[in-house]
Protein backbone atom coordinates (compact mmCIF):
# COMPACT_ATOMS: atom_id res chain seq x y z
CA UNK A 1 0.00 0.00 0.00
CA UNK A 2 1.48 3.33 -1.05
CA UNK A 3 1.83 6.01 1.57
CA UNK A 4 0.65 9.41 0.44
CA UNK A 5 3.10 12.23 1.02
CA UNK A 6 0.18 14.60 1.21
CA UNK A 7 -1.90 14.53 4.34
CA UNK A 8 -5.19 16.30 4.77
CA UNK A 9 -4.85 19.99 3.93
CA UNK A 10 -6.22 22.59 6.28
CA UNK A 11 -8.72 24.88 4.58
CA UNK A 12 -7.34 28.18 3.32
CA UNK A 13 -9.43 30.09 5.88
CA UNK A 14 -7.91 28.07 8.75
CA UNK A 15 -4.38 28.67 7.43
CA UNK A 16 -5.09 32.38 7.10
CA UNK A 17 -6.51 32.48 10.64
CA UNK A 18 -3.37 30.76 11.98
CA UNK A 19 -1.16 33.30 10.22
CA UNK A 20 -3.16 36.24 11.56
CA UNK A 21 -3.34 34.96 15.15
CA UNK A 22 0.42 34.45 15.42
CA UNK A 23 0.40 30.65 15.36
CA UNK A 24 2.50 30.68 12.18
CA UNK A 25 5.39 32.63 13.70
CA UNK A 26 8.94 31.25 13.97
CA UNK A 27 8.27 30.34 17.63
CA UNK A 28 5.47 27.97 16.63
CA UNK A 29 6.44 24.46 15.60
CA UNK A 30 5.06 23.30 12.26
CA UNK A 31 4.84 19.61 13.10
CA UNK A 32 3.42 18.71 9.71
CA UNK A 33 6.36 20.34 7.90
CA UNK A 34 8.85 18.61 10.22
CA UNK A 35 7.13 15.24 9.77
CA UNK A 36 7.06 15.58 5.98
CA UNK A 37 10.71 16.58 5.84
CA UNK A 38 11.76 13.68 8.07
CA UNK A 39 9.69 11.32 5.91
CA UNK A 40 11.36 12.50 2.69
CA UNK A 41 14.82 12.25 4.28
CA UNK A 42 14.08 8.71 5.43
CA UNK A 43 12.89 7.77 1.94
CA UNK A 44 16.16 9.09 0.51
CA UNK A 45 18.12 7.22 3.18
CA UNK A 46 16.27 4.00 2.29
CA UNK A 47 17.05 4.61 -1.40
CA UNK A 48 20.70 5.19 -0.56
CA UNK A 49 20.93 2.05 1.56
CA UNK A 50 19.40 -0.07 -1.20
CA UNK A 51 21.73 1.43 -3.82
CA UNK A 52 24.81 0.75 -1.67
CA UNK A 53 23.74 -2.82 -1.00
CA UNK A 54 23.09 -3.41 -4.70
CA UNK A 55 26.67 -2.21 -5.34
CA UNK A 56 27.95 -4.74 -2.78
CA UNK A 57 28.64 -2.19 -0.03
CA UNK A 58 27.17 -1.40 3.34
CA UNK A 59 25.78 2.12 3.74
CA UNK A 60 28.70 2.90 6.08
CA UNK A 61 31.22 1.73 3.48
CA UNK A 62 29.55 3.93 0.87
CA UNK A 63 29.65 6.89 3.25
CA UNK A 64 33.31 6.17 3.96
CA UNK A 65 34.19 6.26 0.27
CA UNK A 66 32.27 9.50 -0.13
CA UNK A 67 33.95 11.13 2.87
CA UNK A 68 37.43 10.19 1.71
CA UNK A 69 36.81 11.41 -1.83
CA UNK A 70 34.87 14.49 -0.79
CA UNK A 71 37.18 15.76 1.93
CA UNK A 72 40.58 14.68 0.64
CA UNK A 73 40.81 17.58 -1.84
CA UNK A 74 41.73 19.96 0.99
CA UNK A 75 43.81 17.62 3.13
CA UNK A 76 44.29 13.87 3.11
CA UNK A 77 41.81 12.09 5.37
CA UNK A 78 43.24 10.32 8.42
CA UNK A 79 41.53 7.51 10.27
CA UNK A 80 40.81 10.02 13.06
CA UNK A 81 39.16 12.37 10.54
CA UNK A 82 37.14 9.49 9.19
CA UNK A 83 35.93 8.60 12.68
CA UNK A 84 34.89 12.21 13.25
CA UNK A 85 33.00 12.50 9.93
CA UNK A 86 31.26 9.14 10.43
CA UNK A 87 30.42 9.94 14.06
CA UNK A 88 32.06 6.74 15.25
CA UNK A 89 34.91 5.89 17.64
CA UNK A 90 38.49 5.75 16.39
CA UNK A 91 38.86 2.00 16.94
CA UNK A 92 35.62 1.41 15.00
CA UNK A 93 37.02 3.44 12.10
CA UNK A 94 40.21 1.34 12.22
CA UNK A 95 38.13 -1.84 11.94
CA UNK A 96 36.12 -0.35 9.07
CA UNK A 97 39.30 0.64 7.20
CA UNK A 98 40.71 -2.86 7.83
CA UNK A 99 37.64 -4.47 6.23
CA UNK A 100 37.61 -2.03 3.31
CA UNK A 101 41.33 -2.53 2.71
CA UNK A 102 40.77 -6.30 2.51
CA UNK A 103 38.04 -5.61 -0.07
CA UNK A 104 40.60 -3.51 -2.00
CA UNK A 105 38.44 -0.38 -1.74
CA UNK A 106 40.96 1.60 0.35
CA UNK A 107 44.69 1.80 0.91
CA UNK A 108 46.63 3.15 3.87
CA UNK A 109 49.50 5.62 3.56
CA UNK A 110 51.73 6.90 6.34
CA UNK A 111 51.62 10.70 6.61
CA UNK A 112 54.98 12.16 5.46
CA UNK A 113 54.61 15.08 7.90
CA UNK A 114 53.73 12.88 10.90
CA UNK A 115 54.78 9.23 10.75
CA UNK A 116 52.32 8.35 13.53
CA UNK A 117 49.36 9.43 11.41
CA UNK A 118 47.75 7.01 8.92
CA UNK A 119 45.95 8.44 5.89
CA UNK A 120 43.39 6.57 3.83
CA UNK A 121 42.92 6.78 0.08
CA UNK A 122 40.56 5.22 -2.41
CA UNK A 123 41.83 2.47 -4.67
CA UNK A 124 40.71 2.25 -8.28
CA UNK A 125 38.00 -0.19 -7.23
CA UNK A 126 36.83 2.15 -4.47
CA UNK A 127 36.76 5.06 -6.91
CA UNK A 128 34.84 2.99 -9.47
CA UNK A 129 32.15 1.95 -7.00
CA UNK A 130 31.83 5.45 -5.59
CA UNK A 131 31.47 6.94 -9.07
CA UNK A 132 28.69 4.51 -9.94
CA UNK A 133 26.83 5.19 -6.69
CA UNK A 134 27.30 8.94 -6.96
CA UNK A 135 25.72 9.03 -10.42
CA UNK A 136 22.69 7.13 -9.12
CA UNK A 137 22.42 9.43 -6.08
CA UNK A 138 22.71 12.60 -8.16
CA UNK A 139 19.88 11.41 -10.42
CA UNK A 140 17.71 10.73 -7.38
CA UNK A 141 18.55 14.08 -5.79
CA UNK A 142 17.70 15.90 -9.01
CA UNK A 143 14.35 14.08 -9.06
CA UNK A 144 13.45 14.92 -5.46
CA UNK A 145 15.15 18.33 -5.36
CA UNK A 146 12.05 20.39 -6.18
CA UNK A 147 10.06 18.55 -3.49
CA UNK A 148 12.79 19.11 -0.89
CA UNK A 149 13.11 22.77 -1.84
CA UNK A 150 9.36 23.24 -1.42
CA UNK A 151 9.44 21.41 1.89
CA UNK A 152 12.27 23.55 3.26
CA UNK A 153 10.44 26.85 2.66
CA UNK A 154 8.58 26.77 5.99
CA UNK A 155 11.96 26.64 7.78
CA UNK A 156 13.46 29.68 6.08
CA UNK A 157 13.69 32.93 8.03
CA UNK A 158 11.86 35.88 6.47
Amino acid sequence: MAVSTRGPRRPAKARAREASDGRNTPDVVDYEALARLRYELRKFQAFSTAAAEKAGLTPQQHQTLLIIRGFSNRDPVSIGDLAKFLLIRHHTAVELVDRMTKLELLSRVVDDADGRRVLVKLTREGEKRLQKLSKIHLRELRAIGPTLTRMLKPFQQS
